[in-house]
């Protein structure tokens, strides 16, 4: 199980100070646990969520040996740089089951995209699940092989899951499909006799039956 060490954080510190000195501000807590303000290695903690996610259980360990098992909750993010800028830590009951969202990977080669000329859409990029803490998967695999048609999809019950662990989102629900892009159809050129006039300059003709209005010359005469 992966392990990061952390030490109590002084919050009258100013996170940025701590940031430069290469270390992330961040909290613990869980139903039975207070919140805990700490700070944990920048260059530690990426390599940890790297390969954890949030999903996967690590261990906190403290300064006097304490340790509690956590998933990695929240990161906030700087927005240009996308380093983190503070993680937020849940620690868990054991023995307690928890739901949680597990990111997808797409594997296999679907034969409508390479042999039918299709668009491989992907419409879920993770799926809710529940397990005890030791059986949360860090990922689940969907295999596109399946999609061999240009009307065939990938449903979440299709997913095959671990021993363990149970599903939670809906299993109807359309993981990937196909797209077909229709090419576009060009109009014919408009013939002259095609277009219609509108607002034309040009003296208006009378209607059958009225004449036509007079036009006056110079001003008016008393």
């Amino acid at each position: 199980m992966l392990t990061l060490h952390y030490t109590v954080r002084d919050t009258k510190t100013k996170p940025d100070a701590l940031r430069f000195g290469g270390s992330l501000p961040a909290v613990f807590y869980g139903p039975k646990e207070p919140s805990t303000a700490v700070t944990i290695s920048t260059i530690d903690f990426s390599k940890v969520w790297k390969n954890a996610g949030e999903s996967s259980i690590i261990v906190l360990k403290g300064p006097k040996g304490e340790e509690h098992e956590a998933l990695i909750h929240d990161v906030e993010l700087h927005p240009v740089s996308d380093q983190p800028l503070h993680a937020d830590f849940y620690v868990i009951e054991k023995g307690k089951k928890l739901t949680v969202e597990v990111p997808l990977k797409f594997i296999g080669v679907a034969p409508a995209v390479k042999d039918l000329g299709g668009t491989l859409v992907k419409v879920l990029h993770d799926v809710e699940v529940e397990a005890l803490p030791k059986d949360l998967p860090h990922e689940l695999s969907v295999d596109i092989a399946s999609l061999a048609t240009l009307d065939s999809q990938v449903l979440v019950k299709d997913i095959a899951l671990p021993a363990g662990v149970e599903m939670i989102t809906e299993g109807d629900e359309v993981v990937a499909a196909v797209s077909v892009t229709e090419e576009e159809v060009e109009e014919p050129a408009k013939s002259i006799e095609d277009i219609e006039v509108v607002g034309a300059k040009g003296k208006e003709e009378p209607a059958e039956g009225e004449e036509a209005a007079p036009v006056a010359k110079g001003g008016d005469k008393k």
